[in-house]
């Protein structure tokens, strides 16, 4: 189960264009989320099913690749047990479940998602990305989050959150305000946050505000919706040299405390709190894994 993925971008395919895999799974993204969910017309959700059902299994085989993750349809969907049967292979990495209201959502899809895995021979329990889009789940994230072992991450899906309560993306406040809550419950299950996708293809500078904002809130990535977008959030959420270089100075520091719970580094005093970010972040830099 992939519980801190390396992850600082995550490129959303629809299940239905075949043509755009191998593009996606050839490109810098760190994970691609092959899609059954909003970017399939109702028409095409059983042939998306087969396409992404061949591609997991073709992909997964592959030692150089992305994470590959599968959104599949709502809980409450006639489609989603035949998405899991299709797509719950060995080897996917993560299986990023839409729209729980509730923990009890979360333990009614693990159920399903058992079952389907006992049938196609899954032997390595797959991890839950779980998508926050509605206030009632922003309210419960934290419980949801850690209602079973399988969820290892949130993620915010904000068309689905703003658009019905007429609230604007383009605010920043807004949206600082949505991450905020989010990352606070992901952190209080103790599960990573990876922000939402960004609509407008053509504002790559809005782009990245808003990933730097997520990043500077402790997100590990954000979604992406087209392979324009990738290269900002790699540069976004890669590994500053310098803080790197700062923690590995705490880290040392720490070493030759002795008995001492606060010492001075670069003319700042540092205590716990302190310390156990640096050691997330050395930690992270040498698993090149994003610290959450």
């Amino acid at each position: 189960m992939v519980r801190h993925p390396f992850m600082r971008s995550k490129l959303f395919v629809p299940g239905a264009r075949a043509e755009l895999f191998d593009k996606a799974l050839a490109s810098a993204a760190d994970a691609v989320s092959f899609d059954l969910e909003d970017s399939v017309a109702p028409a095409l959700k059983a042939q998306a099913r087969r396409l992404v059902e061949a591609a997991v299994s073709a992909a997964t085989l592959k030692s150089a690749r992305p994470l590959i993750l599968v959104r599949v349809n709502p809980l409450d969907s006639p489609e989603f047990e035949a998405d899991l049967h299709a797509v719950l292979r060995p080897g996917l990495d993560l299986l990023n479940l839409p729209k729980p209201g509730s923990a009890a959502d979360v333990l009614r899809a693990v159920a399903a998602i058992e079952r389907a895995e006992a049938a196609n021979g899954v032997t390595q329990p797959i991890g839950l990305l779980v998508t926050i889009e509605t206030a009632a789940a922003l309210g419960r994230a934290a419980e949801i989050a850690a209602a079973h072992p399988r969820v290892v991450g949130l993620q915010l899906g904000l068309a689905d959150l703003f658009e019905p309560l007429g609230i604007a993306r383009c605010d920043p406040a807004n949206v600082h305000a949505a991450m905020f809550a989010l990352r606070i419950a992901a952190g209080a299950a103790g599960v990573f946050a990876c922000d939402a996708a960004f609509a407008d293809l053509h504002d790559l500078a809005g782009f990245r505000a808003e990933a730097q904002m997520a990043q500077r809130l402790g997100f590990i990535g954000k979604s992406c919706i087209h392979p324009n977008q990738i290269d900002a959030a790699n540069q976004v959420f890669r590994i500053d040299a310098d803080a790197l270089a700062a923690a590995q100075r705490i880290v040392e520091a720490a070493r030759n405390a002795g008995d001492r719970a606060a010492f001075v580094v670069d003319g700042r005093m540092i205590d716990p709190p302190f310390l156990k970010r640096a050691e997330a972040i050395v930690a992270a830099a040498h698993a090149s894994i994003p610290p959450t």
